[in-house]
């Protein structure tokens, strides 16, 4: 069972230590956050919160069912009705279907929680398992582009009649 909880003050910490634990993990298929994302966590937070409030992001934590967080999920630049997708899930969980379902659960709060009506993700080519969640969830591809400077794919999801909304 997987757990969405949108971000909040008191994730600072575990999502720290999920982002330290994470770091060589993430860095194999996304470029490093670099050492300043870790000093300056603390303030970061606080401005992840503040866009959150202004309604341009919807960051959410992923929880397993001991109450862990093995996880993130976010939907930023919110506009029009369209979103952009990014999550990561940490190296415990990786390979259970925890993406798969974290990526369903955002997809159906897109829609009934924060009335969007499309969503966008962008994976590198050589992210196969990125790939495999987004087509899994009913994303399709819409055109390659550079990611990071390496080759990637643009996906959408069109979230009206996808069943999504109830």
């Amino acid at each position: 069972m997987v757990i969405l909880e949108r971000l909040r003050p008191d994730h600072a910490e575990a999502l720290l230590a999920f982002e330290r634990e994470n770091r060589r993990y993430f860095a194999r298929s996304v470029p490093d956050r670099g050492d300043a994302y870790f000093t300056g966590f603390a303030a970061r937070h606080r401005a992840l919160l503040a866009e959150q409030d202004a309604g341009a992001c919807h960051f959410h934590v992923v929880v397993d069912e001991k109450g862990e967080l093995v996880g993130r999920v976010n939907l930023v630049d919110v506009a029009d009705g369209c979103a952009e997708l990014g999550y990561r899930i940490g190296e415990r969980a990786a390979g259970r279907g925890v993406a798969t379902a974290a990526v369903r659960e955002v997809s159906r709060l897109a829609v009934v929680t924060y009335r969007l009506a499309e969503l966008t993700a962008v994976t590198t080519l050589d992210n196969a398992a990125s790939m495999t969640v987004l087509a899994r969830t009913g994303f399709t591809a819409v055109g390659e582009e550079i990611v990071d400077g390496r080759p990637g794919r643009r996906y959408r999801l069109r979230l009206a009649g996808q069943g999504l909304d109830g």
